[in-house]
């Protein structure tokens, strides 16, 4: 049902980039950056949802589901993953979810790469933390 003047904004009521919730998920994200950029897999495993759901579309592939992107990550090379990045967009709703964009660039790459991450934090014995359920990586020609 589409939203009228009389219709209340559903999201009025979302704190957004809470500070603790904030602190959280960057600090999330720079273990996830260090991780990538260091071929650290175990971590990157780690901060991935590990569910059939998660989904990550990369430049060359679409994964679908936790054990497609644990696959790719160990099969990735590990040489020339380091990058810069060029600017970086995080923004919370609520305490338990989040999102993180970023352009970033490569030596020797004349396009300019994006990322998107969307994380949820988990509260339960099985996936304590902040993880990153969607992501998609794509590269623009500028």
């Amino acid at each position: 049902m589409p939203l009228t003047t009389a219709t209340a904004d559903p999201m009025a009521d979302v704190q957004t980039n809470l500070p603790h919730a904030l602190a959280e998920l960057r600090h999330a994200f720079d273990v996830y950056e260090d991780a990538l950029v260091h071929n650290k897999v175990d971590v990157l495993d780690a901060l991935f949802w590990n569910n059939p759901h998660t989904l990550r579309y990369g430049a060359k592939e679409n994964l679908n589901g936790y054990d497609d992107i644990k696959a790719f990550r160990a099969a990735r090379p590990s040489a020339g993953l380091s990058r810069d990045i060029l600017d970086c967009h995080i923004v919370t709703f609520g305490s338990h979810m989040g999102v993180a964009n970023i352009t970033f660039s490569r030596a020797g790459e004349p396009r300019v790469g994006r990322q998107s991450q969307t994380w949820v934090k988990f509260d339960s014995p099985f996936a304590d933390g902040w993880r990153v359920v969607s992501a998609h990586v794509s590269w623009m020609d500028v």
